[in-house]
């Protein structure tokens, strides 16, 4: 089942990321790229937004990819939903930052001009657990190692 979550991990490239802070909810609609074994997922934002004050603040998270898009026909039931937790942490080394924004870039090219921005931080959700809702009644869970 492993191999099927990390598929839809790398089949979609928006997901919904889950902060709190002073437990407080907030969610943001996310373009991402993961690395090849899905163990990582990096993501970009502006450090003056409520998001990365989140972020700082607790940096546990949950992301939710799902497939509502192909699957939002009559037949509703077969809609897959991902839920990954994990930790979210900055990427320090300069040539690792570097080909994380190429790769998203190349994946999001309309993000181009807020890369550029000098107040863009990119980084990284390390992937703790999945769980995969398949379809109304099948649940799956998997933790990551």
């Amino acid at each position: 089942m492993l191999k099927k979550m990390k598929k839809l991990v790398k089949d979609k490239d928006v997901c919904v990321l889950a902060t709190v802070m002073d437990n407080v909810p907030h969610c943001s609609l996310m373009s991402y790229v993961p690395d090849r074994d899905c163990r990582e997922i990096y993501m970009m934002t502006r450090k003056g937004t409520k998001k990365f004050r989140n972020l700082a603040a607790n940096r546990t998270v949950s992301l939710l990819i799902d497939t509502r898009e192909e699957d939002c026909g009559a037949d509703r039931a077969r809609i897959k939903a991902l839920t990954v937790s994990g930790v979210f942490k900055t990427i320090g080394d300069k040539a690792k930052k570097k080909l994380v924004r190429q790769k998203l870039l190349k994946k999001h090219p309309q993000l181009k001009p807020f890369a550029e921005d000098p107040d863009t931080e990119i980084f990284a959700v390390k992937v703790k657990t999945f769980q995969l809702l398949d379809g109304v009644m099948d649940s799956y869970f998997e933790k990551v190692k």
